[in-house]
C-alpha cells in the first residue's frame, strides 16, 4: 500500500516537471521570435532609412553636377531674354533719344511709351499679307469756306493703356478705336470711359480669318442677336458714337447682314465707318437705302510695318485730303506707324487733322 502511494507521488512529480519544462521551452522559442522580429524589424527599417539617405544624397550631388553642367539657369535665360529685348528697343529708338536731353527738354525729346506687339493693317482684310487693299471710294469734292482740308485718322486694335499712352504723346487728334473687351484685354471699355471721345473697333466676320476675337458678328446672326450685341457694346461704351468694323470681309459683304446691323445702328444713333476690308462692301448700297452717307477708309497707313512705308501712305492721304476736301485714313497702335506719324508733323501744316466726327 505504502509502495503504491509512493509510485503514484513519482508520477504526479514527473507530469509537472514535464510540464514545466515545456512551457519554459515554449517560452524560450516565443521570448526567440519576438526578438528576432523585433530586432529584424529595427535592423531592416535602419537599413531602409540608410538607403533612403543615401538615395537623397546622390540625387543632391546629381542635381549639382546638373546645375553646374547647365549652360544657363531660368533666371540667367530670362536675363537674356531680357536683354535681346533692350536692344531690340534700342534699335527702334530714334537716334536723338539716344542724346542725354538737358531738363527743359525733356518732354518734347522723350521716347514713345513702349507699347505692344507690332500688327499690321493686313490683318484687317485677309489671312494673306501679300493681299492688296480695296481700292478707295471716290468722293465728292467738299467745298469748305476754310482753305484748309480735313484729315481724320484712326488708331484701331486700342486696348490697353499703353497704347493710349503711346497716342496721346504724339500731341496730334487721333481718333482711338477701343476693341470690345475680351478676355485678352478686359479693361479696354473701362480705359475708353476716361477719353473725351472715342470710337468702337467691333470684330465681324471675315472671309478668312484664324485669329478670330470673341463675340464676332457673324452673317447668319439674327436681327435679334445683333441687335442685342449692339445694345451690349452701347452700354459698355456709353459715349460711342462711331463704330469701325474689325475684319468684316464676309460680314460687310453680304448685304442682309449689313441691313441687320446698320438698323441696330440706327435705333442707337450710331455710325458707321466702313473700314473697307473688302472691294465687294456692301455697305455703300445699305446705306443708301437706309439714306444715310456713306463714310468709308480712304488709306491704311500701315499695311505694311516698314516705317518709310507708312510715311508714304501718310502723304498719299494728305494728297487724297487735299484733292477732295477729306479723307479717313487708318493705322494700328504699333511703333513704326507711331514714330512715323510724330516723324510726319510737318507735313501736317496744310491741313486740318481732326477727329473722325470733324470730317464733314
Amino acid at each position: 500500500m505504502a509502495k503504491r502511494k509512493k509510485s503514484s507521488s513519482n508520477l504526479g512529480y514527473n507530469v509537472l516537471k514535464y510540464t514545466a519544462w515545456f512551457l519554459a521551452i515554449v517560452v524560450i522559442i516565443l521570448g526567440s521570435l519576438v526578438g528576432g522580429y523585433y530586432f529584424g524589424y529595427q535592423d531592416a527599417k535602419n537599413e531602409l532609412t540608410t538607403k533612403e539617405l543615401a538615395n537623397k544624397e546622390k540625387r543632391l550631388v546629381l542635381l549639382k553636377k546638373l546645375e553646374e553642367n547647365t549652360p544657363k539657369s531660368v533666371s540667367s535665360r530670362l536675363k537674356s531674354v531680357l536683354e535681346k529685348e533692350t536692344k531690340k528697343t534700342a534699335k527702334l529708338t530714334p537716334p536723338q533719344a539716344v542724346k542725354v536731353p538737358k531738363k527743359a527738354e525733356v518732354k518734347k525729346k522723350r521716347e514713345l511709351p513702349k507699347i505692344a506687339k507690332n500688327t499690321s493693317a493686313s490683318h484687317e482684310y485677309e489671312t494673306d499679307t501679300l493681299a492688296k487693299p480695296p481700292s478707295r471710294i471716290k468722293r465728292d469734292v467738299v467745298k469748305r469756306t476754310s482753305n484748309k482740308p480735313r484729315l481724320a485718322i484712326i488708331i484701331d486694335d486700342v486696348s490697353v493703356k499703353s497704347h493710349i499712352k503711346a497716342i496721346k504723346s504724339l500731341g496730334l487728334p487721333l481718333t482711338m478705336s477701343f476693341l470690345p473687351p475680351s478676355k485678352f484685354r478686359p479693361s479696354s471699355a473701362k480705359l475708353a470711359a476716361n477719353e473725351s471721345f472715342y470710337m468702337v473697333h467691333l470684330p465681324m466676320e471675315a472671309q478668312n480669318f484664324n485669329a478670330e476675337e470673341p463675340m464676332t458678328l457673324r452673317i447668319n446672326d439674327s436681327q435679334s442677336k445683333i441687335s442685342s450685341r449692339i445694345l451690349e457694346i452701347k452700354k459698355l461704351f456709353p459715349k460711342v458714337e462711331y463704330i469701325n468694323n474689325h475684319t468684316g470681309s464676309k460680314f460687310t459683304s453680304n448685304e442682309r447682314a449689313m441691313n441687320r446691323l446698320i438698323l441696330a445702328f440706327k435705333r442707337n444713333n450710331i455710325n458707321f465707318i466702313d473700314s473697307r476690308t473688302t472691294s465687294k462692301t456692301m455697305v455703300p448700297k445699305v446705306m443708301k437705302n437706309y439714306g444715310l452717307k456713306y463714310v468709308g477708309r480712304d488709306i491704311f497707313l500701315d499695311h505694311h510695318t516698314d516705317k518709310a512705308y507708312v510715311k508714304k501712305q501718310i502723304i498719299k492721304a494728305i494728297k487724297i485730303a487735299k484733292a477732295e476736301g477729306t479723307a479717313i485714313a487708318i493705322g494700328h497702335p504699333h511703333k513704326n506707324t507711331l514714330m512715323a506719324l510724330k516723324e510726319s508733323k510737318s507735313l501736317f501744316k496744310d491741313i486740318d487733322l481732326v477727329y473722325i466726327n470733324k470730317i464733314y
